[in-house]
């Protein structure tokens, strides 16, 4: 069996999924491509048994037939030859003579009869969305999933799907994050989660642009199609929290603030903050905000000053900076407003202005105040 291939080409595709296998596998084979050839076309499978990616590719070759080349050996020496047609040549025993302009470069693969077969899509139901908002969706809410595996439900993203949109959260008990696209039709009221992995595959395997995408999904699975990239995942098995009670119906009172100004004043003072918490305490008196951290065990502290638009009672409310500054991250607007009620009960931090399909919403938990 014979293909000629770029080399160029066929390293681009590799990259987008090569980040399924995993670095220490119980099954060597997983550690594999599984190449098929089929009439000028080429498929290439990589999976970790959870999480299955293709790409499929057009090449020259006169036959059909499959092999498993070891993975990591075959990225390795692409990166380094420069951009030329490759001929691949695989014997009936799996052996890969690879011929480059100069070069000849041999490596034993592995029978494709034992690679993992993919699931099927059966009683699957499809809709379509944009790649970006897709793309938009993970990078809102991906930050807040949690790394708690005895919350297994809680170590995804959790879509909830309805005829009018979808809805996108995560949460990780500390802090919370919905995110509603509107321009999308789901077929019915539905929901599944979707682990954290497989998503950060498709973040950076698909293009954040107006492409339309297929996504279906069965009780076990969903598979996400994009021109020549396919993902399928096995979904999470564990009912996601009730997270619409979480949610403050009424925080009376209400601050308006620059998000780079304020992401900036907390990351300069919680520097000073205790290491295991991370706890900056927001003092808001009228017109001005001030930030306070300090680590007792070190005698370090930190403040500043500076002015928001508030409307409310004066308020001092403590919260673990890491957290406010990654979701600041994911509001993209000049402007946040953060919605308040005591001490004690969780902030919500919006955009200041919502995009014409979507709304986001982030919430937080305080932490208790160490006076």
């Amino acid at each position: 069996m014979k293909f000629i291939v770029s080399s160029s080409a066929l390293l681009k595709q590799l990259q987008q999924i090569s980040g399924v296998i995993n670095a220490n596998t119980v099954l060597p084979i997983l550690e594999d491509f599984l190449f098929e050839i089929e009439k000028n076309k080429l498929t290439v499978v990589a999976t970790d048994l959870e999480t299955v990616m293709k790409i499929h590719m057009d090449i020259e070759a006169k036959d059909s037939g499959k092999v498993c080349i070891p993975a990591k050996i075959l990225m390795d020496s692409l990166k380094n030859i420069p951009e030329q047609p490759l001929t691949f040549s695989i014997d009936k025993n799996f052996a890969v003579e690879i011929t480059s302009d100069n070069g000849k470069y041999k490596v034993m693969g592995e029978n494709p009869d034992n690679f993992p077969r993919e699931p099927a899509a059966d009683d699957a139901n499809s809709f379509t969305m944009t790649s970006g908002a897709l793309v938009t969706a993970i990078n809102k809410a991906i930050f807040a999933v949690s790394n708690d595996d005895l919350r297994p439900a809680m170590t995804g993203v959790f879509f909830e799907l309805d005829k009018k949109g979808i809805t996108f959260v995560a949460t990780d008990a500390h802090r919370l994050v919905r995110y509603t696209r509107k321009d999308v039709a789901c077929p019915k009221k539905d929901s599944f989660i979707v682990p954290k992995k497989p998503l950060n595959l498709l973040k950076s395997a698909l293009p954040d642009n107006d492409d339309e995408l297929t996504l279906s999904y069965n009780s076990n699975h969903l598979f996400v199609k994009h021109g020549g990239t396919e993902l399928v995942c096995r979904l999470i098995d564990a009912r996601f929290p009730d997270y619409k009670v979480v949610i403050p119906a009424d925080n009376p009172y209400r601050m308006a603030i620059s998000r780079s100004d304020f992401q900036n004043a907390l990351r300069r003072v919680s520097v000073f903050s205790n290491k295991s918490t991370n706890q900056v305490a927001l003092t808001i008196t009228g017109n001005e905000l001030q930030l306070a951290a300090q680590d007792v065990d070190f005698s370090f502290e930190g403040n500043e000053r500076m002015a928001c638009q508030y409307d409310g009672e004066d308020i001092q409310i403590a919260f673990n900076a890491k957290f406010l500054i990654e979701m600041l991250n994911g509001a993209d607007t000049t402007e946040v407003n953060m919605e308040l009620s005591t001490p004690t009960k969780a902030g919500i931090i919006k955009p200041a202005e919502q995009g014409e399909n979507e709304e986001l919403l982030m919430l937080v938990m305080p932490l208790m105040l160490n006076n």
